[in-house]
């Protein structure tokens, strides 16, 4: 395989307004406050009014979409960390 049939990851240019994190868990009363929480803490700018959310077909998962102003490939890659401690994050997109 040559290097040029590797597909290579898309590059982020930072700063990157409207930035979309996708967070899939456990269907739980306190799955968005949480993930807000744990979102603003890196980006406090982050507008809880503009979060969708998504029930599952049998409502055992949730998932939420929130808009962020990327920063940088650290902060992103804190916020995942810090969503995955959480314990009811399964998947971080």
């Amino acid at each position: 395989m040559t290097e040029d049939t590797v597909q290579q990851p898309p590059k982020i240019e930072f700063p990157c307004a409207n930035y979309p994190i996708k967070i899939i868990g456990d269907s739980c009363e306190a799955f968005v406050d949480i993930v807000l929480e744990v979102v603003q803490r890196h980006a406090p700018e982050t507008d809880p009014a503009a979060i969708t959310r998504r029930d599952s077909s049998n409502g055992r998962f949730l998932s939420v979409q929130v808009h962020i102003h990327a920063q940088s490939i650290e902060q992103l890659e804190k916020i995942n960390s810090d969503l995955r401690e959480t314990g009811i994050v399964r998947m971080v997109l």
